[in-house]
C-alpha cells in the first residue's frame, strides 16, 4: 500500500499515512488531531538486484528502455 507524506500547518509535524491510491488526495488529520495538513511531493527510490548482468549497469543511450525495442 502506498505511503503519502503530509505537514500539518497547525504545528508543524510532518507523518506519514498509508492508504490505497484511490484515497491519495483525501485530507488526512495530524497526529495531534489537526485537520489544516497538506500532502507532500515525495521522491521514489527504486532499486533492484541487477538481473542477469550481476548488477553492472545497463548500457547507454537506447532510450527509456535501453535499445531493445527501438524507442
Amino acid at each position: 500500500m502506498p505511503r503519502y507524506d503530509f505537514r500539518c500547518r497547525a504545528c508543524g509535524a510532518t507523518f506519514e499515512v498509508n492508504r490505497p491510491m484511490v484515497q491519495a488526495g483525501e485530507p488526512a488529520a495530524c497526529p495531534q488531531g489537526h485537520l489544516d495538513t497538506v500532502k507532500l511531493l515525495s521522491t521514489v527510490a527504486v532499486t533492484g538486484r541487477g538481473g542477469a548482468s550481476g548488477g553492472a549497469p545497463a548500457p547507454a543511450g537506447g532510450g527509456c528502455c535501453g535499445g531493445a525495442c527501438g524507442c
